[in-house]
Order: C-alpha cells, then structure tokens, then sequence
C-alpha cells in the first residue's frame, strides 16, 4: 500500500504524536532529498506491534538522480523504518537511553538502477525488506557491514541473476542520534551467486571493493541493477579471480563455519563400548542427547560460528560471553544471556573426552570447502566448523593459535559429546593441502574418495550425498 510520508521537519517542530525516532530517520532522508518532502511509501497495514507480519513500519522510496561525474546512474533509493525504535515506548524494542543503539541500531537500504522510462519506484524492494527485517527480529541476528545473505532467488523473482545479497554503509546516509539512541544505515547490494561464493571464502567488505570498481556491477555507491547478465569474474576475468586469490592468501577467509552434511567416527574404540554413556559416539549406533543437553550444544555452536576473526573459540558452558571481540559486531541477541545459560551447566556432559584416531566423512559439496578451511583460516590462526544439516554432530578444526579450544597439540582429536575438534599444526596442514589438491577439481572426482594420515591415525571420506539421508551411516 502506498501513502504519502508523514510530514517533515519542515512542517515545524513536530508534533506530540509524532514518533521522534522516525523524525530523526525522516530528518535525515530530507537532508538528501530536500525537493522529495512526501515520498511514495509501503506501509505496513496491520502494524508489527499490533500483530501484524511485518515489522518494518514504512519504507520510503525516493528518486536519486546520481551522479554523471562519478558515472553514477540515476536510481532508486529505499530506506526503511522499524528496525530501530521509532516511539520509544516499548512497543516495539525495549528503551534503553539515547547513548546506545536505537532498537537494532541499524535501518535497511537499497539502491536500485531506474529502467529507461520508469516513473514510479517498484515496490518488490520493501517486501525485501520486510523478509530481511522477519529475520532480524525473529533470531535477533543483527547485520553488519560485510556481512552476506544466501537468498537461492532473484531477487525480485524474475530471470535475474542477481540472487543474493551483501550488506555495506549506506554511501549518502550518515548516523543518526535520535532520542532512543543512535541509526546507522546498512545498504543491501545485489549480487551474483559466483559472487557470493567469493565473498564467503574471501570476506564481504573485499568484494564489495572489486563491485566498486566496476560500474556496471555497482560503482561506487554499488547500484544493484537487476538485469546485469555478467558477475564480475565474467567481465573481468583474471584481474578479479586473482585479486580474490591473493586476498584469502594474504588475510584469510571470514567463512568460519557452514552447514553441512558431515560425521565423525571414533575409531580409538568400538561403537558398542559403553563406558561413558555421555561420551557419544557418532557411529553406526549414534546416542541420543537429551533436550537440554541438545539446546545447550547449539547455543555453544552458535557463538562459535559468530566468531570470525579473533581466534577464541567459546567453551562448551554457554555462560554470558562479553569480552569475545570479532569482526561483526555482536548482535543483540549476543549480549544476553542464553535462557539455559544460568541454570544448565552439565558438568558432566562438558568433560573432555580424547580420541586416539578419528574418521571424517563428508559429502562432495562440503569436502570441497576443505582446503579453503585449511589455507584461508588454519594458516592465519582461525578456526573452522562444519555443523551437521541432520542433528547435533559438529566438527571444528583449530590452528595452535586458538585459545580456548579443548583439543591440544599432546591430544589433537578432542570431543565434548558429538562436537569434535581437531587441531592441526601448521606443518601438517601443507601437507594435507598437497595431498588434497584434486578436491579443487570436482569435475575429475569420483566418489566415494578416501584421504588416509595413518601416522597422524585421521582418515577423510568424500561421500556421495545418499550416505548422509541414510540415518545409519
């Protein structure tokens, strides 16, 4: 539904009822549109706080003419309002002063290429909007700059090959304090599937710099154009694929961890030894975790997927972590604390369990990712998760740098029920990357695929993915 803006600043002081966080929001969309009082908006006709789906209130669209002299093109400009407090009433987000964050701290941006002849904005941008808002307020995930989003569809539901997304500073948008705390302005930027592939194993902020530099995937203010047919790689082949290259080479990869189909066996004892009825084997005959112990292995596995660039894994206990630093900012879900945290505390469930030898399974897809864990995070002194699609199995691979790890360079393979770790020094990780070589060459590959280190007693199976359905591999 599309209605006019709620009037500006420059209607005077505003007034009583009007909401002073969407003033401060509108204050600054009048800064860059002073000709642009009443724009065009999607409105959201049951309201979030009233029970309705949608969660961002409005989202304003106005006309940007570009720029010439920056070979900006003319386009679209979208801005959301309801990710941060509007009202400042607990309505929506819960006050908490003006010195920190409003809400999520963050509004929503797009910035989509005018069509030749186009006289009205579309309006599939705001649904887009909304779909990313509903995550945001259902996980309490927020997003940063950099950051990715796996969208597996154009995204206005056409042919495009504009199918997923990154998240960047909005380039003409500036922070805004309001009364309920301050606004920034994240821009979402549409991009290939090849892109966001390099993303994921390089880092967001990097290909952003390579969308920059070529203005028909973005330019400078990285203008998402629905119908580009080419990715990057295409348009400039080498120049890009190398600088992707060199840059996971240089500084790693921010990738830390995927779902994946995966298992580990231990092999240091038989499956049907019973000894430790909570040192589960992932086996042919896998335990059962209770609720509260499976609750708990999540939330652990949460956090260590959301750290990314400090080499600290979180212990097993998922006690309140606040002074784990990380190249996203914690989202608001992070700085409280889990409902289990203060209660559960299964000591016994926690105790360290080493392993004499392991065996990895993978299914190709995730076995190709394999060297990339290895050379764009274990060499710079990351770690890796794959977290299994299908239950609780988890299988972490550590550099000698990680701090808080349980698996240690006496003892290697370490478990804390079905989460293993793995820690590989440096030497054997070039070793593994030699040895490994063909998994970057998945058109030559034939399953099932074995990799065997007997001195090492670790053994790595590349699966057809059919093994992984089958509850009994």
């Amino acid at each position: 539904m599309e209605t006019p803006a709620p009037p500006g600043p420059s209607a005077g002081p505003f007034p009583p009822l009007f909401p002073p966080g969407l003033h401060g929001i509108y204050g600054e969309c009048r800064r860059l549109y002073p000709e642009q009082p009443n724009p065009l908006q999607v409105t959201a006709i049951l309201k979030y706080w009233l029970g309705g789906p949608d969660p961002l209130d409005y989202v304003s669209m106005y006309r940007n003419l570009g720029s010439p002299a920056l070979n900006v093109p003319e386009h679209w400009h979208y801005v959301s309002f309801g990710l941060s407090d509007l009202y400042g009433d607990n309505r929506v987000h819960e006050f908490t002063g003006p010195d920190g964050p409003s809400g999520f701290g963050f509004e929503l941006t797009f910035r989509l290429k005018r069509e030749t002849g186009e006289s009205a904005p579309p309006t599939w941008p705001a649904e887009l909007m909304q779909g990313l808002a509903r995550y945001v307020f259902q996980s309490e995930n927020t997003f940063c700059s950099g950051d990715h989003v796996s969208w597996h569809s154009p995204l206005d539901n056409s042919e495009s090959r504009i199918q997923h997304m990154l998240l960047t500073e909005d380039p003409q948008m500036q922070p805004v304090q309001t009364p309920f705390g301050v606004v920034t302005f994240l821009q979402i930027v549409g991009v290939c599937t090849e892109e966001l592939h390099a993303a994921q194993q390089w880092n967001g902020q990097g290909i952003l710099e390579l969308l920059r530099t070529v203005p028909v995937a973005g330019g400078p203010w990285l203008i998402t154009d629905m119908r580009r047919g080419e990715t990057i790689f295409e348009i400039d082949p080498h120049l890009q694929q190398d600088r992707v290259d060199k840059g996971i080479e240089t500084d790693g990869s921010n990738l830390s961890g995927v779902s994946a189909k995966c298992a580990w066996d231990d092999l240091s004892r038989p499956p049907e030894d019973d000894e430790d009825s909570r040192s589960i084997c992932i086996g042919t005959h896998p335990r059962r975790l209770s609720g509260k112990d499976t609750e708990q292995i999540r939330e652990t596995l949460r956090r260590g997927l959301e750290i990314n660039s400090k080499p600290v894994l979180p212990p097993i206990n998922s006690q309140r972590q606040n002074g784990l630093n990380s190249d996203r900012a914690p989202s608001r879900k992070d700085s409280l604390e889990s409902e289990s945290s203060a209660t559960i505390i299964p000591h016994e469930l926690i105790r360290t369990r080493q392993l004499e030898s392991v065996h990895l399974k993978f299914n190709q897809e995730s076995g190709a990712l394999i060297p990339l864990c290895l050379r764009g995070r274990l060499l710079h002194g990351r770690h890796f998760t794959y977290k299994s699609i299908t239950g609780d199995t988890a299988i972490t691979f550590v550099s000698t740098g990680v701090e808080g790890a349980f698996a240690t360079e006496e003892h290697p393979y370490a478990a804390h029920g079905p989460w293993l770790q793995i820690l590989l020094t440096e030497e054997f990780v070039e070793r593994m990357l030699e040895d490994l070589e063909d998994l970057n060459s998945p058109e030559e590959f034939k399953l099932p695929k074995e990799y065997s280190w007997p001195e090492k007693k670790l053994k790595v199976s590349i699966l057809p993915d059919a093994v992984f359905d089958n509850p009994l591999h």
